[in-house]
């Protein structure tokens, strides 16, 4: 039987919310065409921050809501690199979060360079809203046999025993896994050329920022139909 709610999952956007307005176009279009009369849930797997120009517009946006759709924004390793650096000075954390893109992410929100290190000039800058906002993002969604997720899981652990670092970072071990882990996992974190449709997963991190494109899945379905035919809107 289909899901009474279908669910449009987005993946990793990265300081590109020029490419989100795009794909938000597109789901509305297939919203109104094919699921008009039920509710509707955006979900977003995390990476909002680093590496693209405007971060700071992506948050934004995200706080401002969407009409018509209710929201789940789920938390990804990039944010957790941001939320470090918002409660410590150290210098490895931030050069961490710098390696990974942070410096965009600096300059989207006007960042001043000559604060170095400093969690009290990042959350000035940030706002309080975006703060808060930050903290309340979600580890995991679970659906009926979906689970949402930034990085994927560890195999052989419940998910109730999962480790929030595996949940952000993991890859190999997950990624390499034919486990069925009793849900469809939809994830992003690695990116891909296009969508990767596995026995036990889905990877929608198409690499927005490095050029590709930004994907969105239609969960409209159980996951041992979905699996079989996919349906994603793209934008590049």
């Amino acid at each position: 039987m289909a899901l009474q709610t279908v669910h449009y999952v987005i993946g990793d956007i990265h300081g590109r919310p020029d490419m989100l307005e795009k794909l938000l176009a597109k789901i509305e279009y297939h919203r109104g065409r094919y699921h008009a009369d039920g509710p509707a849930v955006l979900v977003f797997v995390g990476d909002y921050v680093d590496r693209g120009p405007d971060g700071a517009g992506v948050i934004s946006r995200l706080i401002s809501g969407f009409s018509g759709f209710d929201t789940v924004c789920l938390k990804g390793n990039h944010e957790a690199m941001l939320i470090k650096c918002l409660q410590s000075d150290r210098r490895d954390l931030w050069a961490h979060w710098m390696l990974n893109g942070g410096d965009a992410t600096l300059r989207s929100f006007n960042y001043d360079a000559a604060e170095k290190r400093s969690p009290e000039a990042l959350r000035r800058c940030l706002g309080g809203e975006a703060v808060e906002w930050l903290h309340s993002l979600k580890l995991f969604h679970r659906v009926d046999d979906f689970l949402f997720v930034h990085a994927g899981v560890q195999p052989g652990v419940a998910l109730e025993k999962q480790d929030e670092d595996d949940l952000l970072w993991i890859r190999s071990a997950f990624l390499m896994s034919q486990e069925d882990f009793g849900f469809g996992v939809i994830h992003g974190h690695t990116p891909a050329d296009r969508p990767e449709v596995r026995r036990n997963r889905i990877n929608i991190d198409t690499g927005a920022v490095f050029g590709g494109t930004l994907t969105a899945l239609v969960v409209d379905r159980p996951w041992n139909e979905l699996r079989e035919n996919p349906v994603f809107l793209q934008v590049s």
